[in-house]
Parts: structure tokens; C-alpha cells; sequence
């Protein structure tokens, strides 16, 4: 069955009463909406009510959903009226939707395949949080894997649109999401990662009965699969822009301008934006020369980087030693949170491998958040692809960026906090959450890590990696750089393996915006930590400080510096 918006009309949602409702249930009518919109997400979150649904990618459903932002924008702004103390929650929820509407401006539905966050990827990690305890669950999956023939009907149609109207990905973004649609394709079913579950079915789950259904269901799911890569082959990629960024799309310029203040929530220009990841750049590069020397070596920067980058004895040899190493630095940083937090979350995490149909063009790490019903830890992603280009030196850096105190801290204690809205605590603001991440980095120190130069080297790599994505997503969307120059531009200023590189600029082609929010938040978040200490002094309290900054889940920057701003005003007095 398909998940259609058009059949939950605007009047079902209470749009039609014409009287101010109160703010709260505005909220939660909107985060209704959201899971009914979404129901991977929704299952994902515990709420197993949408458990036989995929997205819709119709154009109705995206005409209806962009109705209903514009419809729950508009109570939410009369509703102030009987407003008696949540200013923030309206005026986030004001912002969160002004943002969307801002952006559906733009054909972005018109590329609905990259190699991350697209319909290929989502069906093959269905299995990873729907459950399969019943016959039910079992049928509600298979219903699924069918559901996907017309999502790829869908896709199809809002590609060719794109083709008519000159919207097109790059040919790289779709060379990239190629070999994941033919890792789920066999020939048999039963070798396909979408039977998996199959395999482990229990008596009350239907046994043979249930397994038989979601063999049929997986050998539907592989015709789409097929039809989807028979088209992207033959239709789309043909097709395909040789270039790569978005100023060369029309109205690209302001597409993207668009984007940088929906990621960075600033007023920041792309031209300032480029500017000051290069003056970042510029200072760190200092500070890695200095360790460089530390270590006895006497050549320039770029050489000694090209050393780390080749030298095996500064790389792993095994996903299992991937996975031990982050346990090893996490269970030592784990321990000394207290020191820098007074509030940790109850929530557990756990590590696990990011999957094989989807490792080689994922990133080095994710961060899935648990659901809401606690059937499950959440998971700090780790990429264990081709083992051996995974250096040893920027482990300590990842594990405090995705994990503790980074975005396993930050999420939980916001998702765990029950008075608030639901929308804010699931829902998430890049250069808050981003910059939250990339803070955590430098935490490390504090919490007895980076005890050696070259993990010292590592947490300076990944922070020029965070200013250089500055650089070359403006250069590529705005001033019209190559692949092959940005490439060039972070195997230059970066420390980062060539593997990691090659996949983050492919990254960045997909989804351009996204990459400006880790520096631009972290410079912020750093920027109001000196500001807290010169103003108190003697009386800065770092857990306190941290503490309140993470209080109210995620802000727009403007909003944290106001918080924070009374705060340190309110410690003074």
C-alpha cells in the first residue's frame, strides 16, 4: 500500500475549523504529520503504526506536504495569541518551517537518487529497526519490499521532469549509487541482504509461512531494483550534467545561497563562507607544522602529511581492529565525562559496522540515534571498507564526534527530555547538532585523550578537513570548481586519506550545504565558551556551561547566543 498524503486530507489534520488551536497542539499535529510522512522514520523512532508504508515521492504527496507546512505555519502564528510562557518552541517551530518552505522554492525533489538518503539505501536498511516478532511484522515487511515498485514509479517520473525541466545529478553521484542497487540484486532471493531477516525467524513470527512471504516480496523488490538500474543506465546518465555544482543548474546561484542559510542558519555569503574556511586553514596548518617538528621531521607540511597518508604503520589492517580500537577510546573517554558534563544521558550506544551494500560510498562514520521505545541502543556507525585506508591517528577524533561526548551526548539528553515538544526533540538543526560534533573533537583533550603527537595530528586532521569542506562546497556550488579541483584541494590542505577524501567530495556533490554547518557551529559554540569564561572568570563552571548550552536541544546559532548570552548574565549577577 502506498504511504499517499493525498488520502489524509488537510481537513482530517483540523485545518478547516478556521479557529486558533492551542500551540501544543499545533506541535504535535505537525509531528503526526512528519510520521505519517515518513514512516521509515517512524518505525525507526518506535512508532510501529505506519510498519507496512514507505515514503511517497509523488508529486501530489510533495504539493500536499509543502500545503500542509504553509497550513501549520499559519496556526502556529495565530496561536501566539494564547501563548502563556513556550516562546522558544513556537519560535523554533516558526523558523524550522519558514526554512522548509524557503527551500521547496527549489526542484530538489527532482533528484531523488544519490548514493546516501535516497529509496535504495532506505530499503536496505528497513531491516535494521523493523521488527519481525509476528506474522504480522512479517507481513507488514514484505508489504514493504513490494511497496517499493511504486516508489521507483515515482522516482522515475520525477527524474524525467527533471530531465525536461535541466535538473539533473552529476554523472559521478549516480555512478556512485550504481553499485549499491546491484548489491541487492541476485538471483536467487535468498542471497539477497533484504531476506536476511528470513533467515532468523521464529516460531511466532510464522516460520516457513513468513519466510515464504518475504522471499516473494524480496524477489518483487529485485524486479525494481533492476527496472531502477535499468533506467538510471540507459535514461538518467545519459542524461547526466558533467558537471558538478549547483551554480551550473538553473537559478544554481541562489539555490545554493539558499542552502548555506538553511544548514548554517546565518546570513553568512558563500563568498565569506570560502574566506574563512581558507583563513582556518591557514592557522591550523601552524599548529600542524609544530607537531610535525615535534616528531623530528624536517620537510614541509604537505610531505610530512603525505607520510602519514601512506605510511601503513599510521593505518589499520582489519574491520575488527576498527571496531576494537573505537571500544578502547571510548571506554576510556566514557569515564571521564563527569568532569566536563553534569547532565549525561541514560541512553545507551553501541558500535556497529556500516553495511556492506552501502560502505563504499558512505562516509567514515554515522551516528543513528535509539528510538523512543528503548527496543534498541543507539548506533555509532563505524565504515570498515577497505581497512587498510582507514588511518589509525583520526580514530580518537571520530569516536568523540559521533559517539561521546559528541552526538550520542547531545541527542540523548534532548530525546530523553519528555517535556518537550516532540518536534524538538527529534527533529535537528545542522549547525547546532554539526557543531556540537565537531566541538566535541577538541574535548578529547579534556577527557584524558590524544596522549600521543600523532592522534594530537589526527584531532588538527579532522578539523582542517572541517575548514576545507568550506572551501570546496562554495568552490564546487558557487564558483564552479571541478571534482577534480576540490580533490586536489583537500589531498593539499588535509590530512585525510585519498579513500576518505574521494568519498566526502562525492559527499559534498550530493548534497551541498550540509558540510558548511560542522565549522561555522563549532566556531560559535567555541567563540561563546571564551566569551562565558572572560566575562565570569573564577566562577566559570565548563559543566554548568555545558549543561546549559545543551538544554534545550538544538537552536539556531542567533537563538544559542541569546541563551547563552542571559546565561552568562544571570551567573554574574
Amino acid at each position: 500500500m502506498r504511504n499517499i498524503l493525498g488520502l489524509v486530507s488537510l481537513a482530517v489534520l483540523g485545518f478547516q475549523t478556521g479557529c486558533a488551536r492551542s500551540p501544543d497542539g499545533v506541535f504535535e499535529e505537525y509531528w503526526e504529520f512528519n510520521l505519517r510522512r515518513s514512516p521509515e522514520r517512524a518505525t525507526y523512532l518506535g512508532d510501529h503504526r505506519y510498519n507496512d508504508k514507505l515514503y511517497d515521492y509523488s508529486t501530489k504527496a510533495r504539493d500536499e506536504e509543502l500545503a500542509a507546512y504553509k497550513s501549520f505555519l499559519q496556526e502556529a502564528r495565530k496561536s501566539r495569541s494564547s501563548m502563556r510562557g513556550d516562546f522558544l518552541s513556537a519560535d523554533l517551530f516558526e523558523f524550522m518551517l519558514q526554512s522548509r518552505i524557503d527551500l521547496a522554492a527549489y526542484p530538489g525533489h527532482l533528484m531523488p537518487i544519490k548514493q546516501q538518503n535516497s529509496p535504495q539505501i532506505a530499503l536496505g536498511m528497513l531491516q535494521t529497526h523493523h521488527p519481525f516478532h509476528t506474522s504480522k511484522d512479517c507481513a507488514n515487511y514484505a508489504k514493504r519490499l513490494r511497496g517499493f515498485k511504486q516508489q521507483v514509479d515515482d522516482v522515475i517520473v520525477l527524474m524525467n521532469e527533471g530531465i525536461r525541466r535541466g535538473v539533473m545529478r552529476p554523472k559521478i553521484t549516480i555512478q556512485q549509487a550504481m553499485p549499491q542497487l546491484k548489491a541487492m540484486i541476485t538471483d536467487d532471493p535468498k542471497d539477497c541482504t533484504l531476506y536476511a531477516p528470513a533467515k532468523k525467524l521464529t516460531a511466532a513470527a510464522g516460520g516457513e509461512k513468513s519466510r515464504r512471504l518475504i522471499e516473494g516480496a524480496v524477489r518483487d523488490a529485485i524486479a525494481s531494483l533492476k527496472r531502477l538500474r535499468d533506467y538510471l543506465e540507459t535514461t538518467y546518465l545519459p542524461n547526466c550534467r558533467d558537471t558538478v555544482g549547483y551554480s551550473y543548474l538553473p537559478d544554481g546561484k541562489a539555490w545554493y545561497r539558499q542552502l548555506a542559510k538553511h544548514h548554517t542558519t546565518t546570513a553568512l555569503s558563500p563568498e565569506e563562507i570560502h574566506q574563512l574556511g581558507l583563513d582556518e586553514l591557514k592557522r591550523i596548518h601552524a599548529e600542524m607544522l609544530k607537531i610535525a617538528r615535534e616528531v623530528g621531521f624536517q620537510g614541509d607540511l604537505r610531505s610530512f602529511i603525505e607520510q602519514m597518508r601512506t605510511d601503513p604503520a599510521q593505518h589499520n589492517t582489519s574491520a575488527s581492529e576498527i571496531m576494537r580500537r573505537h571500544r578502547e577510546i571510548l571506554k576510556r573517554s566514557d569515564a571521564n565525562l563527569p568532569k566536563l558534563f553534569g547532565v549525561l544521558p541514560k541512553t545507551p550506544y553501541d558500535l556497529k559496522e556500516i553495511e556492506s551494500f552501502r560502505a563504499a560510498g558512505a562516509p567514515a562514520a554515522y551516528y543513528y540515534n535509539a528510538p523512543d521505545d528503548g527496543s534498541r541502543p543507539a548506533y555509532f556507525y563505524v565504515n570498515t571498507y577497505q581497512p587498510e585506508t582507514r588511518p589509525i591517528y583520526t580514530m580518537e577524533a571520530l569516536a568523540y564526534h559521533e559517539a561521546m561526548p559528541g552526538h550520542h551526548l547531545q541527542l540523548s539528553i534532548a530525546q530523553e527530555k519528555k517535556g518537550l515538544p516532540t518536534f524538538r526533540r527529534f527533529q535537528h538543526i545542522t549547525a547546532f547538532i554539526e557543531g556540537w560534533g565537531l566541538y566535541s573533537e577538541r574535548l578529547g583533550y579534556e577527557l584524558g585523550g590524544y596522549r600521543d603527537p600523532y592522534s594530537r595530528f589526527g584531532q588538527l586532521t579532522y578539523d582542517t578537513w572541517r575548514s576545507a569542506r568550506l572551501v570546496v562546497d562554495t568552490g564546487m556550488h558557487y564558483f564552479g570548481w571541478t571534482r577534480e579541483r576540490a580533490i586536489q584541494f583537500m589531498q593539499d590542505n588535509t590530512g585525510l586519506s585519498e579513500q576518505n577524501i574521494v568519498s566526502e567530495v562525492d559527499r559534498y556533490i550530493a548534497w551541498p550545504g550540509q558540510a558548511l554547518a560542522y565549522k561555522i557551529g563549532q566556531l560559535e559554540i567555541l567563540k561563546l565558551r571564551d566569551e562565558a569564561k572572560a566575562a565570569l572568570g573564577g566562577k566559570f563552571d565548563i559543566r554548568a556551561f555545558h549543561d546549559h548550552l545543551l538544554a534545550e536541544g538544538s537552536l539556531p546559532l542567533s537563538t544559542l547566543r541569546q541563551r547563552m548570552t542571559h546565561w552568562v548574565m544571570s551567573q554574574k549577577e
